[in-house]
């Protein structure tokens, strides 16, 4: 059974850091790309990053490029999202998902976590 759980989350200030973790089980991280994703109260899912199966290629929604970086812990079969000059807008439940090939379009993902929530003050 896979499963897939983040955590992480928590309150920081503006220009602040936070790092998410997706902790995944029942797959392997060498045949399953993961992608991170957002919502946010009133907004529709936002695809924000991935990261291929086997880590060869990752991605970026330009609002969150050069500012979070996604990286892999194959031992650990964990991904993690790291969150710099974090801004009020960045505010939203942070969800990872696993597909076995890996997009910014929350649609084609068949496996999720629950979410964490993250939340900036300005």
């Amino acid at each position: 059974q896979i499963q897939l759980v983040e955590s992480g989350g928590g309150l920081v200030q503006s220009g602040g850091s936070l790092r998410l973790s997706c902790a995944a089980s029942g797959l392997s991280l060498d045949d399953y790309g993961i992608g991170w994703f957002r919502q946010a109260p009133g907004k529709e899912r936002e695809g924000i990053s991935y990261i291929s199966s086997g880590g060869s290629s990752t991605q970026f929604v330009d609002s969150v490029k050069g500012r979070f970086t996604i990286s892999r812990d194959a031992a650990k079969n964990t991904v993690y999202l790291q969150m710099n000059s974090l801004k009020p807008e960045d505010t939203a439940v942070y969800f990872c998902a696993a597909d076995k090939v890996a997009t910014l379009i929350f649609e084609l993902y068949d496996y999720w976590g629950k979410g964490t929530q993250v939340t900036v003050s300005s």
